[in-house]
């Protein structure tokens, strides 16, 4: 987007994710759905050009653990006076799918999830895309993880690769 003053300089992030390292975290429970999301998060990071082999891949037992895995993955390498990060991932994506049930559980962990993904963004100045589906049904979670509302982890992914470029270009 342009703004109407051409002196501003714009900054936007390409969907490329060629050279980018990328680690997801995935949530086992509910993995019927989880497993559609992750398939559709590395099938966005691959059609956008990245490697397979720059993708990493960690499976958690629940939504609620997938921070400390998150922050750990965020911890490792370092950022360059450009800001540039030197091992490590570039962008890390967070998938999960909690159904609300009776009970207020699902308000404490889709909350903690949520929580967690922002903070670690925001310590480490690394793009932690949000993909955790917080549903109130079964099919409605089904639908959002390549059902007829798309595939939530697909776009998780892919607003991981912008945000990342949008970095880079800082």
């Amino acid at each position: 987007m342009s703004p109407s003053n051409p002196d501003v300089r714009v900054v936007e992030g390409a969907l490329d994710a060629s050279g980018l390292k990328v680690g997801i975290v995935a949530a086992r429970f509910n993995e019927a759905v989880v497993e559609r999301l992750v398939d559709g998060a590395i099938g966005a990071l691959v059609r956008h050009g990245a490697d397979p082999a720059d993708l990493t891949l960690a499976w958690v037992p629940g939504a609620y653990e997938l921070g400390v895995v998150l922050s750990s993955m965020a911890a490792a390498g370092t950022v360059g006076p450009g800001g540039e990060r030197n091992g490590g991932y570039d962008a890390l994506v967070a998938l999960g799918c909690v159904v609300r049930g009776s009970t207020p559980h699902f308000d404490y962990v889709a909350g903690e999830a949520a929580s967690a993904v922002s903070a670690i963004a925001r310590e480490h100045g690394l793009p932690v895309a949000f993909g955790v589906l917080t549903t109130d049904t079964w099919e409605q979670a089904v639908e959002r993880a390549g059902g007829k509302l798309g595939n939530k982890g697909a776009e998780a992914a892919v607003t991981a690769v912008e945000t990342a470029q949008v970095l880079r270009r800082l």
